[in-house]
């Protein structure tokens, strides 16, 4: 290569680079990657099978308060999560290194595909999370939820029942478990969840297998 033509392509490199860059995919928070470090069971929900759920007044994205310990489905499962991101967002730096933590998105559209299957079944769908009302709104609209999203800004819910929780970039944020409630009493309870993508279809699976009234259903 003569050294005009090595000075031209040299001249080109910062181009490649930037176009390289720009080319890069997106994590898309609405899948799961490959290898997340898988959850283990550190025991710090073995305390609420059983437990009565307290009377909490939640503010929900349907612009009211909900008592879940006062509601007549005859069931109703609380799906609870960390954080959903923000739209077009990547995940924040570490966020995927804490086990568990990965999933919100695609764990509210698996409960949104399933949740005509889990009315059927007797259940009610609820979310709930720390974040507030407002940005719950959002997640509703854009994912198209058709359940109700309820905040516990306050850990006034989380704080009666002890429920686990870690800090995020010093943010306090709630450990993804699930609760079936059931005449006001916790009935069942899933911990830890993963992959959080399948967890709906793991929840019908169980109300499939534990009707009310005794009856397995196919």
């Amino acid at each position: 290569m003569t050294r005009r033509k090595w000075i031209r392509a040299a001249a080109t490199f910062p181009l490649a680079r930037h176009i390289m860059a720009q080319q890069k995919p997106k994590d898309d928070i609405s899948t799961l990657p490959k290898n997340l470090p898988v959850p283990v069971d550190d025991g710090t929900c073995r305390h609420l099978e059983g437990m009565a759920v307290p009377a909490i007044e939640l503010s929900s994205t349907a612009n009211r308060q909900v008592n879940l310990a006062r509601l007549s489905a005859p069931r109703t499962v609380v799906y609870i999560y960390p954080r959903t991101g923000p739209a077009g967002q990547e995940p924040p730096p570490g966020w995927n290194d804490i086990p568990g933590a990965r999933g919100c998105t695609p764990e509210s559209c698996g409960f949104r595909d399933h949740h005509k299957e889990l009315k059927s079944l007797g259940a009610e769908v609820f979310g709930l999370s720390s974040q507030t009302t407002e940005y719950q709104q959002e997640a509703v609209a854009r994912l198209h939820l058709p359940f109700e999203i309820l905040s516990d800004a306050n850990f006034s819910f989380t704080d009666a029942l002890r429920l686990p929780t870690f800090t995020f970039d010093g943010v306090r944020l709630l450990k993804r478990v699930t609760l079936v409630i059931s005449n006001g009493k916790i009935e069942k309870v899933f911990y830890p969840i993963f992959p959080p993508d399948k967890h709906a279809e793991e929840v019908v699976g169980w109300l499939k297998a534990h009707p009310r009234g005794g009856r397995t259903v196919a």
